[in-house]
């Protein structure tokens, strides 16, 4: 039931941190995916993973609409004019309080972290739903659920994708289409390497809450990528997964 032997993907930010973790995951599992990304890293990592599944780059600017609509168009050429699961991974976070924060800098945020994921989900949505049958995984977060500090625009971002998952369930289970997000705790990526630093303040009050004793890692999140993604979640649709080691039931 977890066997994702030739189904296509797109994954956005797939070249670095829970995005790669997520895409090698799906093609460890069978999947043939495309990795969309800003990141000159993009070609690396593909050729690192070349050996291990059937794999293609296409480098997208996803914090503007032409940008966007390119990159998913060659995307959806690379898989043939299919797709049965798309991974709404890139993201960015700006960590000034709100006076800091211009509303330009803010709405920088909200463009990619929300916008883009649902112009992808528009545009993949309408080949998932005339095949009768997709998988959607959007990437919402801790902040989906609370406040955060320093977060106003992430914050807001990842709350909107919380509803924008449940919304575009209801619109297309009735398709055969899954639409789920996975809310990741404090995960040990790039995006997160101030936090981790041992002269951060907060550190110590981040780890004694985690259950767990540890910070997450991208093969944390890929599993549950895995699973959403898979034919054994069928009957999963609209629901918000915690992969956090027990944080948001502390």
């Amino acid at each position: 039931m977890f066997d994702l032997t030739g189904k296509k993907a797109v994954v956005t930010g797939g070249a670095r941190g829970l995005g790669k973790g997520i895409a090698t995951a799906l093609g460890n599992a069978g999947a043939e995916v495309v990795l969309i990304d800003i990141s000159h890293q993009l070609d690396h990592i593909v050729q690192e993973l070349k050996p291990r599944f059937k794999v293609h780059s296409v480098y997208g600017d996803l914090s503007t609409f032409a940008g966007r609509e390119e990159a998913f168009q060659k995307a959806i050429s690379l898989l043939n004019g299919k797709v049965d699961i798309l991974v709404n991974s890139a993201g960015i976070h700006d960590r000034r309080a709100c006076f800091d924060l211009p509303v330009t800098d803010f709405n920088k945020v909200m463009e990619i972290n929300h916008t883009a994921v649902y112009h992808a989900c528009q545009f993949f949505g309408k080949t998932m739903v005339e095949q009768g049958s997709g998988k959607m995984i959007n990437l919402a977060s801790m902040l989906t659920f609370f406040g955060g500090f320093n977060a106003t625009a992430y914050a807001a971002s990842k709350g909107a994708v919380g509803q924008l998952t449940k919304s575009l369930s209801n619109e297309w289970a009735g398709y055969g289409v899954q639409v789920n997000a996975i809310a990741p705790g404090y995960m040990a990526t790039e995006m997160n390497k101030d936090l981790l630093e041992e002269t951060n303040e907060r550190l110590p009050q981040i780890n004694a809450r985690i259950p767990a004793r540890r910070w997450g890692t991208p093969e944390d999140v890929g599993g549950a990528a895995v699973f959403l993604a898979s034919d054994a979640a069928n009957y999963v649709s609209g629901v918000i997964l915690p992969v956090d080691g027990g944080y948001a039931a502390r």
